[in-house]
Formats: C-alpha cells, sequence, structure tokens
C-alpha cells in the first residue's frame, strides 16, 4: 500500500467525506498534520474531522488560543486542535506544554511548521491542501503508524 495519495475537493462535501474517513481512522496518538497556504481549507478540514468525531456546535479556529481542547462526550476520541500560525520559533511549542494534551489523544495541527513539523513521527498523516482548478486538492502522506489506515 503507497503512502501517498492525492483526494480532489471539489467542494464542501469532499472535504466533509474526506475528514470522515479520517475521522473513523483516528486514533490516540495520531497526529493529523494540515498544512497549505492561507485560505487553503485546513480549518475546513479540521472543523470535518471534529464534526465527524461527534462535536456539535461550532469549532472556533484556535489561531489566537493556539490550542483548543475536545473531550468524550463531546467527540468519540480526546482531541487537540491546536494552530501554530503566531508562534515565532519552534520552541515556543514546548512551553505550550503540547505533549501532557496528546497524552491520551490525537492532535490535529494546522501550520505545523511552524511547530517544528510532525511528519517523523510514525502515526502522522500529513495533508497539504492545494487551490486548485476544479476546488482544492489533498495531497496526503501517511506515516508507517498510518500505512493500513489510508483515508
Amino acid at each position: 500500500m503507497s503512502g501517498t495519495a492525492t483526494y480532489p475537493l471539489p467542494d464542501a462535501g469532499a472535504t466533509a467525506a474526506l475528514g470522515a474517513r479520517i475521522a473513523e481512522r483516528l486514533r490516540a496518538g495520531d497526529v493529523v498534520a494540515l498544512s497549505g497556504g492561507l485560505g487553503a481549507g485546513k480549518t475546513t478540514m479540521a472543523r470535518a474531522i471534529i464534526g465527524a468525531l461527534g462535536h456539535e456546535g461550532e469549532v472556533p479556529s484556535p489561531t489566537f488560543a493556539i490550542i483548543q481542547t475536545y473531550d468524550p462526550p463531546s467527540v468519540s476520541l480526546p482531541l487537540v486542535h491546536a494552530d501554530f500560525y503566531r508562534l515565532e520559533d519552534p520552541s515556543e511549542a514546548e512551553e505550550l506544554g503540547l505533549d501532557d494534551y496528546r497524552h491520551d489523544g490525537a492532535l490535529i495541527a494546522e501550520w505545523p511548521e511552524q511547530a517544528g513539523g510532525f511528519a517523523h513521527e510514525r502515526a502522522c498523516l500529513s495533508i497539504r491542501l492545494e487551490t486548485a482548478d476544479e476546488g482544492r486538492l489533498a495531497i496526503v502522506e501517511a506515516g508507517p503508524d498510518w500505512l493500513e489506515r489510508m483515508p
């Protein structure tokens, strides 16, 4: 099984469907690293995953708070949604106590490169979102722990 796949995302329904497939495969310890330019759809994808995990209601962008947590019973798996856009140095991610948040849950990381990246982790699913002529594209690269669970 290949560790890379490309998914066309022509509309919100396609994004929601991919988010649902990711959510049903998500486990504690996983990282979903969302990268792409401003407006590429990172927060939209994060919202799709969080909604598919059972959260009802608003899913605010954590741009200013940096970290937003979701716990059962509002979601089926403890989850941290982080937006690292405002970090000026990757060492700042350590100051957030991110490991404490990730202990029993999964992490959705927007702008992962600002936190030093997560692609080196076995349980990282890296998703680069790009704007295309027909909407958006999601280029997905699976870490070793995701190879049998590719969405």
